[in-house]
């Protein structure tokens, strides 16, 4: 579309006028200089702006509406942050229809930058906000004020995306930070967030902070996806996702608990009460250690145990075992609409190699996993979505459809 639009411009006056709103309607930057002109591009617009026009904002600053910075922060040096975060401080105040924008989460937004986002014209038209990297130390409160992010979520009443990734967990404190939970104390209930239209929420290697507080006792009628890392074996209120979970799942549609990779990656127990406290699940993506989901049935009034059936069509697991193929036989006969188990981790074999190479290792525990779920008329898939080569090309023998 972007070699479209610069084709039209140079055909006639007429033509630039039409292209020129779709050329900056969407921006994605790749480096600092391409930053830098930007930038020094707009001021220079907004300055010659006179106001007598009917419009009070500048061209092209207010034909942006999707601006995507993540390829130039994923590549940033750290000796540079503070110049994009100054340039970002002058951009965003010429930017009042933004709806979309898309950082690098391991790139800090500093306070003045969030300021200038937050206290400007068009603060409602946000409705993605991709790539942010949150540091509850850095964006605390001050005096009387209030979390610098938390002040930006209260103006994007418009919200329909927010991707957030935490600082995760200093390993070399975990045991001593979180020996004596009972004496951390849950901070003040503040004022809940109103997103009325929020349907899909990230919040990645953040077992408790004000921002996952605030979004706790917040009504987000609206979401449907969510995508936690998960700390169930860290008590409440030194981790919050299991309560998380329970207070905002009664509506989720999806759920992806996901840990980010690092080194050394220290992964986190997940509830294993999932699909009681989300029982409207399509979708579930499990992460290590993979829990041994248990299934509570009970009559309010009369106590007595009754039959459950859930809606999951999806499920994502990093890769097979047989620990967890025991769970998971024990809950088909109550997920009869499942369609798909996903190995999220694991690809199959590319076509041409030997048979035994195929049925050794992970490879072989997936093959047999394929033999188990076929008869029950659920696709094994790997990373890519991809069922094994054999079933693809309709050559898998009789024999290996008898019952197990």
């Amino acid at each position: 579309m972007r070699r479209s639009c610069l084709s039209l411009m140079l055909v006639c006056k007429g033509f630039k006028e039409v292209a020129m709103p779709l050329l900056y309607s969407n921006v994605c930057l790749h480096s600092v200089n391409s930053l830098q002109k930007f930038t020094a591009h707009l001021h220079s617009a907004d300055r010659m702006w006179d106001s007598i026009r009917r419009i009070p904002y500048s061209t092209p600053g207010r034909w942006v509406q999707v601006l995507d910075l993540s390829a130039l922060l994923a590549e940033l040096d750290s000796s540079a942050y503070y110049a994009v975060n100054a340039l970002l401080a002058q951009l965003f105040p010429l930017l009042p229809f933004l709806a979309k924008l898309t950082l690098y989460s391991g790139f800090l937004l500093s306070c003045r930058a969030l300021a200038s986002l937050t206290h400007r014209d068009g603060s409602s038209n946000i409705r993605a906000l991709s790539g942010i990297y949150y540091d509850p130390f850095t964006y605390s409160a001050v005096a009387t004020g209030e979390d610098h992010f938390i002040q930006l979520l209260r103006v994007c009443v418009n919200l329909e995306l927010l991707e957030v990734t935490g600082i995760g967990l200093d390993d070399t404190e975990f045991e001593s930070h979180f020996d004596d939970a009972e004496s951390l104390k849950t901070p003040d209930i503040t004022v809940p967030l109103y997103l009325p239209h929020l349907r899909s929420l990230t919040l990645l290697s953040m077992p408790s902070s004000l921002l996952m507080y605030v979004l706790l006792h917040s009504p987000l009628p609206r979401l449907r996806t969510l995508s936690l890392t998960p700390y169930d074996d860290i008590p409440f209120p030194a981790s919050l996702s299991s309560v998380f979970l329970e207070t905002h799942g009664q509506h989720l549609r999806n759920i992806f608990l996901f840990t980010p990779k690092s080194w050394p990656t220290l992964y986190h127990s997940s509830p294993s009460t999932i699909l009681n406290t989300s029982p409207h699940l399509r979708h579930l993506s499990l992460e290590y250690p993979l829990p041994a989901l248990t299934l509570t049935f009970q009559t309010p009034s009369t106590g007595v145990s009754s039959p459950c059936i859930f809606p999951l069509q999806i499920l994502s697991i990093p890769r097979p075992s047989s620990d967890f193929w025991v769970t998971l036989e024990r809950l088909l006969p109550f997920l009869p609409s499942l369609q798909t188990i996903r190995m999220r981790d694991v690809q199959w074999l590319r076509h041409g190699m030997t048979s035994r190479a195929q049925e050794a290792g992970i490879q072989g525990e997936m093959m047999e996993w394929d033999r188990r779920l076929t008869r029950r008329g659920i696709r094994l898939l790997d990373r890519n979505w991809k069922e094994s080569q054999a079933r693809e090309h309709g050559i898998l023998k009789l024999s290996e459809l008898a019952v197990f």
